[in-house]
């Protein structure tokens, strides 16, 4: 079993920064894909970025150039940096870890408005 905590979530201006981060705790031999994902209501939960254990990340294109997804492989932790936020990256944020099944964090929202 893993557990996933969640912090960084709030309100920003359009323009601002903020920084998540997912922290892995429980039983697991080790974590091949972290990740973030984003969903408002009504829609699909989406990509927004992940990482493997090798430190290659992917990018959803809406969010290239903005975010910075990272990994503290000692600390089975995650983060993602969101610069220039604008509204449209507004949503619940999920973390997601990979070790031998997928795990879900229980989401944190992130709110760009000025």
């Amino acid at each position: 079993q893993v557990q996933l905590v969640e912090s960084g979530g709030g309100l920003v201006q359009p323009g601002g920064s903020l920084r998540l981060s997912c922290a892995a705790s429980g039983s697991f031999d080790s974590i091949y894909i972290m990740g973030w994902y984003r969903q408002t209501p009504g829609k699909q939960r989406d990509l927004v970025a992940s990482i493997t254990s090798g430190g290659t990340a992917n990018y959803a294109d809406s969010v290239k150039g903005r975010f910075t997804i990272s990994r503290d492989n000692a600390k089975n932790t995650v983060y993602l940096q969101m610069n220039s936020l604008k509204p449209e990256d507004t949503a619940v944020y999920y973390c997601k870890t990979t070790t031998t099944r997928a795990y879900w964090g229980q989401g944190t929202q992130v709110t760009v408005s000025s």
